[in-house]
Parts: C-alpha cells; structure tokens; sequence
C-alpha cells in the first residue's frame, strides 16, 4: 500500500499501526542484502505504532496515521542512533528529533528505520566505511547513487511507501530516477532543517520526501513544511490551494551543459514533452543562460572547504577513520584558499541569479534528472555516456544548480532502458511556488502513465 492507502486502512481500523509496522519491519529484515537499512528498532517501532493506535481510538485524526518511514541516516531521531555513515558517530544516539521527524510522528507517521546514506552525504554513490553499500533493488550489482541510496531503494523495494532524505546537490532526485520512485527537493527553508548536525553544505541543503508517486510526497511535504523559530532560515510557500494560470514551461534536453545523454533519455523525453503539448500543456524549448565558468567543479570548493572546517582536524588526527574519496574531498578543502572559496561563493550567486531570471519568464522547466541509468557498484560513477568516456561526476550534472538557486524540484519516474533501468524526468520550478510545482507534477506524473513504455 501507499501511504494514502496505509492512512485510509488504520483510521478505519481496518488495520492497526502495529501490524503495518510488523509487517514493514519484516520486509526490511528479509531485504537485508540491499543494505538500504542500516539501523533498526524493532520494540521501539512496534511500541510507537502502539501509542498511535491509542490516539486513534481516543478519535484524534492524523494525517500520516499508522505509516512506516524510513529516515535518512544523517537526520536526528531521538534516541536512535544517528550516524552520517561515519566511524566518527558509529555510536552517536541523537538527543532529539529533527522537526521535520517531530512534525512526522505529530501526525501519525512510525520510524522504522535510518536509511543508509554515504559519508556525511558528500558521495554519490551510497557506501561508509561503517555500514558497507547500498544496491541497487533490481539488480545487485549495481549503485543506486547517492546520497540518499538508503531512503530511496527502501521505498523502490516496496519496504515503506515513504522515506525522508537530505538533498544538498541532488542526493534525494538523483537515487529516486535511478531507482524509479519519486524524490521532491522542496524551496530552500520550506521544511525547518534541524535540530541535527552541522552541516557541510553553505545555506542549500533541504530536507526532501521520497516516495512511489507524486501524492503521496506531497501528503509528507504538506506536513513537514512551515516555519520554526529554531530555524531561522524556515519561511512560508505559497498555500497548497493557491490558483496557478495557464502555465508557462519550458524544455532544455541538456540545460545548456556539455554532458553527454543516453540516447534513450534524450528520446523518451522529447517523447514526454510531445505527448504533453498534445495534451493542452504550452512548452517551448529554452534552455537556461549560465554564467561563464558555471560548472558543478566550479561549486565543490563550497563542499571541500565546509568538509573541511567540521572534519579537517579529526581527519588529520587519524585518516584511517575517513572514507578515501572523503578524505581526498577534505585533504582538498584544507589546502584551498579564501580567494577561491569566494570564487566558487560567486559562482553560486550567478547561477542563482541566472536562475532568477529565466524563471521570470517561466513558471516550470523540464529537464533530465540523471544523464544515464545506474552503473556498477564499485564505480564512484560511469565510466561512458553515449559513448563518451566522462568524469566520475558526469552523472550528477543536472541538478546542483537547483541548490544553488534555492529552487524546489521533482523527479518524476518516466522510463526505463532496454535492460529495464529507470531513470526520471526532472521538473523544476521558481522559489517557494512549492504547491504549483506539486499539482503540476500529478499531471504530469498521470500523462507519463498513458504512455506505452
């Protein structure tokens, strides 16, 4: 069941809590080989779906009633442990829970497990030194990227129809294409981000819904979202029943990068995109204007640096305890200079700015999620795109910019290659127009479902 489903089954007692949470608790432990779980608590699981059960017989209503959640293994839940995927927290148990996680449990929602994440979410491919990798639910052999691997296989292997991850340059879009769910990066402080770890990331990363269908991300975004004074950078989205005209998109096949596409992406969207326009929806081709130099190379200085200033002194003390591709992300960090921290810093703003203004223009842009389908798990990324041979980061092009801008974006499932890997459909939309960007998306996601596959 979905979580619409879950909600529908236990508030009318058809069903209780507990037995969907037995029931989920038995899918994680038969799935162990995935490794999309890494940590479990079964009593306390069973005891918290026991008190929702109390709550509904005390006739309280609750929106999220009686559903499992998987949550991302570098986002505080009070008193389990909490490890980012590091040796460093290998025995951390948070004191409390984030506000989205309390917002989750308030209306009904059941943890029943942290999802595997790769070392502080600073890879993206899902694997720690701590726990070992994530693979791929339709074929083990593969990664289903990262950073939020752990979260998104959960929901693509039908454990829990929900799970909540981290999304600082893609992490929570990314694994969800290469998997086949939905993964929902909200506008830049629309969900409260806290109480929890220092973060890496310079004023991007959002707490990000994944699920298996458009409605059901919507359902936790409608719960999480909102204000806090704990956070100062919380701030309000248009309301969920705000009237949007006739809207204005448009389609870039590449967003303006020179990164290869797998042919079959390419083609299943211009088949998308046709299909749409036949359906009454206006779009136009138009592709982003970048500043010069806007590569995500150009914005890891933010990332190396930031790793750096929490980690720098710890991974000197002792090297051993650090992922290798971390530890060459943090060795970076240190040895970088202010000048071009304040480089990539600029480079950021512009692409934020660029963002601003072809979102004057627009209200919604199509775009690849991912340019491949999923490669093998030893690989940091794939070695050949179309043919062409790319960096370990090709993968990851299109979508740090939306990061960068603030913006909330969606990946969609819309297809699948001859071997049946899915990939996404990305549709990104201006800042805090969060709700448009969701309604649009059930279209959307309800067109791609009338096309043959």
């Amino acid at each position: 069941m979905n979580a619409h489903e879950i909600v529908a089954t236990v508030s009318s007692k058809r069903a209780s809590a507990v037995e969907i949470v037995r029931a989920a608790l038995d899918r994680i432990a038969a799935a162990k080989a995935l490794n999309a779980v890494v940590t479990v608590d079964t009593e306390r699981s069973l005891s918290d779906a026991a008190t929702i059960d109390r709550r509904l017989q005390l006739g309280e209503s609750m929106p999220l009633a009686g559903v499992p959640v998987v949550i991302k293994d570098n986002i505080w839940v009070d008193g389990w442990r909490v490890t980012q995927g590091s040796r460093l927290f290998t025995d951390f148990v948070a004191p409390c829970d984030a506000i989205a996680v309390e917002r989750l449990k308030k209306a009904g929602a059941i943890v029943v497990g942290m999802g595997a994440t790769s070392e502080f979410a600073c890879k993206g491919v899902t694997t720690s030194l701590l726990f070992g990798p994530t693979r791929h639910p339709l074929n083990p052999e593969l990664t289903p990227g990262g950073s939020s691997g752990g979260p998104a296989t959960a929901v693509a292997a039908d454990l829990v129809p929900l799970a909540i991850g981290t999304d600082a340059g893609g992490s929570s879009r990314r694994p969800p294409a290469h998997v086949g769910v939905v993964g929902f990066k909200p506008s830049y402080g629309a969900i409260p981000y806290g109480p929890g770890f220092a973060e890496p990331f310079f004023d991007i990363s959002v707490i990000a819904p994944i699920a298996r269908n458009v409605a059901d991300t919507a359902l936790a975004f409608e719960v999480m979202a909102g204000p806090d004074v704990r956070d100062s950078a919380s701030a309000l989205v248009e309301s969920a029943d705000a009237e949007s005209s006739e809207l204005r998109i448009a389609f870039s096949p590449k967003l303006a990068l020179d990164i290869p596409v797998d042919p079959v992406i390419t083609e299943r969207l211009e088949a998308i995109v046709e299909h749409l326009g036949e359906k009454g929806l206006r779009i136009v081709r138009r592709d982003p204007v970048w500043p010069q130099g806007a590569t995500e190379e150009a914005l890891m200085p933010l990332q190396h640096v930031g790793l750096a200033g929490l980690y720098g002194a710890a991974f000197q003390k002792d090297p051993a305890q650090f992922d290798p591709d971390v530890a060459r992300q943090i060795e970076r960090g240190l040895s970088l200079r202010g000048v071009e921290v304040t480089a990539a810093l600029g480079a950021s703003a512009a692409i934020r700015a660029a963002f601003a203004a072809f979102f004057c223009e627009f209200d919604l842009l199509l775009a690849p999620t991912v340019p491949c389908v999923a490669w093998p798990l030893v690989q940091l990324g794939p070695k050949m795109v179309d043919g062409k041979e790319v960096s370990p980061r090709a993968h990851a092009a299109f979508t740090p910019f939306v990061n960068h801008a603030r913006l909330p974006a969606i990946t969609v499932p819309c297809g699948h290659d001859r071997s049946g890997l899915p990939f996404g459909i990305q549709i990104i939309a201006r800042r805090r127009r969060d709700w448009m960007l969701l309604h649009a998306a059930m279209r959307i996601e309800a067109e791609i479902r009338t096309l043959p596959r």
